[in-house]
């Protein structure tokens, strides 16, 4: 038979493994949730990235299409100038018809 003595000695080394896998658990515990934590926080990050580049390329494809009010203020510029400038083509014409004119006349009156 066995003697007391060892038979103490290994419920004192049991629990001494017992107490040691507990520490081991509680640590590896604490990082899973530490690992969780931060892979929650990471989803978060990239959720709020993935709004803001949504929100850029919807910029972008206003701009790209000309439809900021800024935009649409200058094109209603240009269109009015457009509208007002002078009309040099025709104003080159009348004066090549008067020059013409006016050389016939002076010919006419040799």
């Amino acid at each position: 038979m066995t003697e007391p003595t060892d038979t103490a000695a290994i419920a004192v080394a049991l629990a001494e493994l017992r107490g040691t896998m507990a520490e081991g658990f509680a640590t590896v515990n604490g990082t899973l949730n530490l690992l969780t934590q931060r892979h929650e926080q990471t989803d978060r990050r990239i959720d709020n990235e993935a709004a803001r580049v949504d929100q850029l390329a919807t910029a972008l494809d206003t701009i790209e299409k000309g439809e900021t009010e800024r935009q649409k203020r200058i094109d209603s510029r240009l269109d009015t100038l457009e509208r007002n400038r002078w009309p040099l083509p025709s104003v080159a014409a009348l004066v090549g018809v008067t020059g013409l004119g006016l050389s016939l006349w002076q010919f006419a009156a040799k």
